[in-house]
């Protein structure tokens, strides 16, 4: 191989290597599953700490190789885009660069043998002193190059007051199918000259990241008020309430279990077959918008007793054909949001219907069948021919302000808001 192309390989192989390093919720080890985490003492809870305060958040993850395994986990200031910010780890890091995972436990009385770990973070020993986005990367040995996994997290310094509303979009095309977002901005205590420049905004529906609308400029602007209404930029597709599994039992089945076949080592559970639900007449359950909770109907800790089972799911589309140009992905919590390989579903022309299989812990699920596509190299998510977008539908919204002072060298996150659509209130 010639002098120059080798050269050229390598620099591929290493920039794409620094570029796997900082992608965020991503589990480079396949024997890691089960990944929670959230604010401490609440698996539902997105994990988001004020800056300064007691917050805590809590981490948990299985180990299928099982065994006692060297963890270290270490934080990364990103930016609003999640690039990383332009600041050595000393100026937003106080104590120590990496931690040591040390709270682990092997599974008992469940078939398929694992090891659990857990931690309370941030920890006096790693804390974290400036506001933004944060990426948690947990790795071997002390060595950041052997990721296991990657996972965001936000810490929250609220300098400004914020107000947000859920309207009814005047657009006919979207009437029935999308929610409309208006957010105000109190920015008098903040010296902001150039808003479109100083700030941006990030709407999360569902906390998912892969269909975030970025908002940079305001639509109107007066004496220490900022207000973002523009229809064309503020509104989502609604969705629709998230199918549901309970598997908080393996033995005492759930009412979407079909049938089971199990053995001595393992179990093997099978999913009622799924469908399109369009048109349909939109129906309100609650749901957990597309989270999971581990669980367990039999008095066992669901972190280290619970077993876990291969899970199979089956989705036959419209006439027994496959969709065109487009993935067929479970979505949700359930595949880390279909960025887990496994979420992909393979299409079995013999039944007509697409078939996919899961590994799960005992748990409750949420999830959704959505169609993949790559535009400008990135996927897309579109759930309109898979669960039908409805107006009414109950989504959880997470608002992220972000500010960049003039010649700042990373984008600070100033202000938050959590509301419900159903409900149109905050909660936190």
């Amino acid at each position: 191989m010639p002098l120059r192309t080798l050269l050229l390989t390598i620099l591929f192989s290493i920039t794409i290597s620094a570029i796997a390093q900082r992608l965020p919720d991503i589990t480079y080890n396949s024997a890691i599953k089960s990944i929670k985490f959230s604010k401490y003492g609440d698996q539902l809870a997105y994990p988001i700490i004020r800056l300064n305060s007691a917050d805590q958040l809590e981490l948990h993850f299985d180990d299928l190789d099982g065994g006692v395994r060297n963890y270290y986990y270490t934080f990364v200031l990103c930016n609003a885009d999640w690039t990383p910010a332009q600041l050595s780890q000393f100026d937003y890091l106080k104590g120590y660069s990496q931690v040591r995972i040390s709270t682990y436990r092997n599974s008992s009385i469940a078939l398929k043998k694992y090891t659990h770990y857990q931690a309370t973070l941030p920890d006096r020993n790693a804390i974290p002193i400036k506001s933004g986005n944060y990426l948690l990367k947990v790795f071997l040995n002390g060595d950041t190059s052997k990721l296991s996994f990657t996972r965001r997290f936000l810490v929250v310094d609220e300098k400004m007051s914020l107000s947000s509303q859920l309207l009814l979009p005047s657009n006919q095309q979207y009437f029935q199918t999308h929610h409309r977002l208006q957010i105000m901005l109190d920015t008098r205590n903040l010296g902001i000259q150039y808003p479109q420049q100083q700030i941006k905004i990030n709407i999360l529906q569902n906390y998912r990241w892969d269909n975030l609308l970025k908002i940079g400029t305001p639509t109107f602007m007066k004496q220490d008020m900022l207000q973002y209404s523009n229809e064309n930029e503020m509104i989502m597709p609604a969705g629709k309430e998230f199918r549901w599994l309970n598997l908080r039992s393996f033995r005492l089945l759930g009412d979407r279990i079909k049938r089971q076949e199990n053995s001595d080592s393992a179990f093997n559970l099978y999913v009622k077959e799924d469908q399109p639900r369009l048109p349909r007449q939109y129906f309100y359950y609650r749901d957990m918008n597309g989270m999971y909770m581990l669980e367990t109907t039999e008095q066992i800790n669901p972190f280290w007793n619970a077993d876990y089972a291969k899970i199979n799911f089956s989705f036959r589309p419209p006439n027994g054909q496959p969709y065109n140009n487009a993935d067929l992905i479970i979505m949700g919590e359930i595949t880390n949001y279909g960025k887990d390989p496994d979420a992909l579903m393979q299409f079995n022309p013999d039944m007509g219907c697409y078939e996919g299989s899961l590994l799960l812990k005992q748990g409750y699920y949420d999830y959704q069948y959505v169609l993949r596509t790559i535009q400008n190299g990135k996927p897309v998510y579109q759930s309109t021919f898979t669960e039908q977008d409805t107006w009414e539908t109950e989504n959880n919204y997470l608002v992220l302000v972000y500010f960049r002072s003039l010649g700042g060298r990373y984008d600070e996150l100033i202000g938050i808001r959590q509301f419900n659509s159903q409900f149109n209130k905050e909660f936190r």
